[in-house]
């Protein structure tokens, strides 16, 4: 963390094979940008001063620089489709992949730094494309042609990550509580669970859940212990933060479905949201399932989903009506209000 430049900035030499213990002395390094792209603004190469920071940040914006903005719209095109124009985001360069589609990188990378570099407004025209709104299914014709999907011709299997499907949860459920800033929040987790990496003397080897309003922030303000992150998250295959990672691993595993059933922030979650269900003005339980449905997955259910949640609902009363004590268990779980 440089809160200050400097006066005189520390001499830096070329390390010879990298090593950090043998600087060629005979060979010192200044700061400056590649020379296969653009240079450094006048004022921070006149000599009356070495560049610094703040003149690396305008160089990084600079209208004759295309690196910045085509890193950003590669960037925020994975977050929406799952890979990038460019599907290498971590190698942006000749040893990595080339664009599927350079003009349209160059395009939007335009728009942005036209915008003033308004992100929200790029990520609202991707999600409402034509290309965002495919189908996932995929066309046999479509997988014979082009079976990475390098020509967008579907949708992207997997559209949200660890966080969102999370604060999604709380948001249909009414739970979620959007209130920005304050501090770090420590919601449901494994009881237990930090005393098994936790030093003896280590003032986090006890977990505190917080409680009220603090269980239901956005995962954003979720306190992260570097030795042990939210394993419900990690199971969605969030980074452990160890180190900066540009592309998230993305699996599909029997663990991520079990979270979905018995964690209990999902079962929370579903539970508010089968009490949101029952509050509504509907007509009957199929009216209900497909409003459910709608609210989880932004789509109306077809008809064979609906008539499997019909009869799994149908299921479930016979089952919890034959067993009181397990229904009361399950509106046990978690520390909402019960309605």
């Amino acid at each position: 963390m440089v809160m200050r430049e400097l006066p005189r900035p520390r001499e830096t030499h070329l390390l010879m094979r990298g090593l950090y213990d043998q600087p060629d002395r005979s060979r010192p390094i200044t700061r400056a940008t590649p020379a296969f792209l653009p240079p450094l603004p006048a004022a921070a190469t006149d000599g009356a001063r070495p560049p610094d920071r703040l003149d690396l940040a305008r160089w990084l914006v600079a209208p004759d620089n295309p690196l910045f903005s085509r890193v950003m719209v590669n960037r925020l095109w994975t977050s929406v489709f799952g890979e990038g124009l460019v599907r290498t985001p971590e190698d942006f360069g000749l040893q990595g992949d080339w664009p599927t589609h350079p003009e349209l990188l160059d395009r939007l990378a335009v728009d942005l730094r036209a915008s003033g570099w308004d992100q929200r407004a790029l990520l609202r025209r991707l999600v409402l494309s034509a290309t965002y709104r495919q189908a996932s299914t995929p066309r046999p014709d479509l997988v014979a042609a082009d079976p990475d999907n390098r020509l967008w011709g579907r949708g992207p299997r997997r559209r949200l990550t660890a966080e969102q499907i999370r604060d999604l949860a709380l948001s249909v459920s009414g739970l979620l509580v959007e209130r920005f800033g304050g501090p770090s929040v420590k919601p449901y987790q494994p009881e237990g669970l930090w005393k098994e990496v936790a030093m003896l003397a280590s003032n986090t080897r006890e977990f505190v859940r917080d409680d009220g309003e603090a269980l239901w922030r956005r995962s954003l303000y979720t306190y992260w212990k570097r030795a042990v992150p939210p394993p419900a998250l990690l199971t969605f295959d969030a980074p452990t933060r160890e180190s900066c990672v540009i592309r998230r691993q993305v699996t599909d595993t029997p663990l991520q479905a079990l979270v979905l059933w018995n964690d209990e922030q999902f079962v929370e979650a579903a539970r508010a949201l089968a009490a949101r269900a029952l509050s509504r003005p509907a007509a009957d339980d199929r009216a209900r399932l497909t409003w459910v449905l709608r609210a989880c997955t932004a789509r109306a259910p077809e008809a064979v989903e609906l008539d499997a949640l019909v009869a799994a609902l149908d299921d479930f009363r016979v089952r919890y009506a034959a067993d009181p004590s397990a229904a009361l268990a399950l509106l046990s779980v978690g520390a909402a209000p019960r309605p």
